[in-house]
């Protein structure tokens, strides 16, 4: 080989295909595009992306209706898993060649719609040997995001009576189960058609929402996680017990503000998911438990994320969508 052809491959050793966008907009705005493949700094991993769990966020922010990262050019993506390929200074919880999964970034880029990434290890987990990389791909923010509500902030117990709006959506699925596995009363709202999953995932009731007003079919509820935002929360209000609590993950139309909520005799919290090492662990153990399921609905290849995007858009999708190399 020559000097020439051993400097190209290690140009190309260098580069990445990344999905990027130049402008805010519809998902014709996704390119495709070879990049500088990142550089594990201290505290840092390099990881391999296998799978990238597309979330609703990505389209709200792609589009500029949640200016998370302000204006573009920039990367989407904040759900991983893959391959530890390098561990930058000071890393000693992972070594190459390990299987983590993990939320890195959040709020700030994840750049996760890549062939690679470079994130803080405290982002990651390893990988549940049970769960396959796809599933792995698509637990990261939605579990956390259902995590965090229900456990770190609602507390949810045994007894307790919780109601998961949009219960069969990515996060939503994840939340029926934390809530059962707590010892929770679980009721939630879905299309008919879904409800033969929810309730193989230990849903206790389930309300189809379009053939059924919830706010008459369901009272006495300790906890509502509000999926859906706007008008859901304020009618949400109406089935709680007093001085019970809606927590939203709706934080761009939330529907309701705290304040409003006093009035109406119960309490209302938005909340933001956040990376966390523990947080992870938890979920790690829940799947090694048996007691976590991650429905993937639809992978498609990370070359077609336009796709994807329309795809997440029309709706209809069980579970979460995944996009893998």
């Amino acid at each position: 080989m020559s000097k020439q052809d051993q400097k190209q491959d290690r140009a190309s050793e260098q580069q990445m295909y990344a999905i990027t966008q130049r402008a805010l907009g519809g998902p014709e705005v996704l390119e495709r595009t070879v990049t500088a493949r990142p550089v594990p700094g201290p505290g840092e991993i390099l990881v391999r992306v296998r799978a990238a769990g597309l979330n609703p966020v990505d389209l709200a922010v792609r589009a500029g209706h949640f200016p998370l990262l302000g204006e573009p050019p920039f990367s989407l993506g904040w759900d991983a898993a893959g391959t530890v390929e390098e561990v930058g200074a000071g890393v000693t919880r992972f070594a190459a060649g390990d299987e983590v999964f993990g939320m890195p970034g959040f709020p700030q880029a994840g750049n996760a719609y890549a062939e690679y990434l470079a994130a803080p290890a405290a982002q990651f987990e390893l990988r549940p040997g049970v769960l396959p990389v796809t599933e792995a791909g698509a637990l990261p923010l939605s579990g956390l995001t259902a995590y965090q509500a229900l456990v770190g902030i609602a507390q949810v117990g045994p007894g307790r009576r919780v109601l998961v709006h949009a219960a069969s959506g990515g996060v939503g699925h994840l939340a029926v189960q934390i809530a059962k596995a707590r010892g929770a009363y679980v009721i939630g709202t879905a299309r008919g058609e879904k409800h033969a999953l929810l309730k193989a995932l230990g849903a206790d009731e389930l309300i189809d929402h379009t053939l059924t007003a919830f706010d008459t079919a369901v009272r006495d509820v300790d906890v509502v996680f509000d999926l859906v935002g706007g008008e859901y929360a304020r009618r949400s209000a109406a089935v709680l017990r007093p001085g019970g609590l809606i927590v939203s993950a709706m934080g761009h139309n939330p529907g309701l503000t705290p304040e409003e909520a006093q009035q109406l005799g119960v309490r209302f919290e938005v909340m933001s998911v956040r990376p966390s090492e523990p947080d992870l662990a938890a979920l790690r153990g829940l799947v090694e438990a048996g007691l976590l399921r991650v429905n993937v609905g639809l992978t498609l290849p990370l070359a077609d994320a336009a796709q994807a995007h329309r795809t997440a858009a029309e709706g209809g999708v069980t579970g979460k969508l995944v996009l893998v190399p």
